[in-house]
């Protein structure tokens, strides 16, 4: 069993390699999903030590929630894992709207419940900022919902600083999710001093920047035009970006993994991040993952790749 740690100072203790579900039934997202290979990727994680999910409504939407409900209540061991879900889309019409109001975020924690057929949500997010919600209001709401059990931990997603300091104001956020790789380290600025002040986990999402920080491109890559359109793969930027990774490929090669597993690592060394949530489309990256556990990082290595990466 990997090593457990705490989730900022929540209750919540999780394997730090969690496992990002926007595969499974996330089929707004990707095409051609196989909900039964979705499911076997959760099942197989939940086999081998991974006791952390993060997903959300809009994954289907409402899809990914329903498939992982039903591997979760097949597992039978419910009460050793940790669901983190997300809300703040509404459908008006053929419209998508944002709302944080609170009747809006009480009514999306009782429907994704039912859908994770739990009685409880580990970590909620509002997903998304809504333009006219008070950002405290709709942590308010949130906190009532803690208070009854329906929720047991408070996060939000994809708000800025003045945000999340608006939503802070009476102390009840635990976690942030936002992007952060080693190629956009703007958060390091942003957010990671608030956080840490203030005892909030940062949650990175995008942690191998499109697979690019996962070494698998190299100079020779056939890279498509909307991939060319993508910041990091734009002439000039790509190749910069693939000496860099070049330098860390060295040592996982020393080591004996994937330049992936040396990123990943990488990030649990930061005192900000306690859990990061890798996605997979299939049971062999979820148990690839996991071999991230096995890197050991010294503090020159950790030093090393700072530097290679300074923003």
């Amino acid at each position: 069993m990997a090593k457990q740690v705490r989730i900022g100072r929540t209750e919540l203790y999780v394997n730090p390699i969690g496992l990002g579900t926007n595969a499974v039934g996330g089929h707004n997202l990707f095409g051609q999903l196989d909900e039964n290979a979705g499911r076997e990727l959760v099942r197989t994680g939940l086999q081998n030590g991974v006791n952390f999910l993060d997903t959300a409504f809009i994954y289907g939407p409402k899809r990914s929630e329903e498939l992982i409900g039903e591997v979760v209540k097949e597992s039978g061991n419910r009460s050793e894992l940790v669901i983190a879900t997300k809300a703040a889309h509404k459908f008006v019409g053929d419209d998508v709207v944002l709302d944080n109001s609170p009747a809006f975020l009480k009514q999306s924690v009782e429907e994704a419940l039912l859908r994770l057929q739990t009685d409880y949500i580990d970590l909620f997010y509002i997903h998304y900022p809504d333009k006219d919600t008070p950002k405290y209001e709709a942590i308010g709401a949130l906190k009532q919902l803690k208070d009854e059990g329906k929720i047991r931990s408070i996060g939000v997603s994809n708000f800025s600083l003045e945000q999340l300091k608006e939503a802070n104001q009476d102390g009840y956020v635990d976690v942030i999710q936002g992007e952060y790789n080693l190629l956009n380290r703007k958060a390091e600025k942003e957010f990671f001093p608030y956080a840490a002040e203030h005892q909030i986990s940062f949650v990175p999402y995008f942690p191998l920047a499109s697979g690019l920080l996962t070494g698998k491109y190299n100079i020779d890559t056939v890279l498509s035009e909307n991939m060319r359109k993508r910041p990091n793969f734009q002439e000039g930027v790509y190749e910069q970006n693939l000496a860099k990774i070049d330098q860390v490929r060295k040592i996982a090669d020393e080591k004996g993994v994937e330049v992936a597993h040396i990123v990943l690592a990488w990030y649990l060394t930061r005192d900000e991040i306690d859990v990061i949530i890798p996605g997979a489309k299939n049971s062999n990256q979820v148990l690839n993952n996991q071999k991230t556990l096995e890197v050991v990082l010294t503090d020159e290595e950790v030093q090393k790749i700072d530097r290679i990466f300074q923003a």
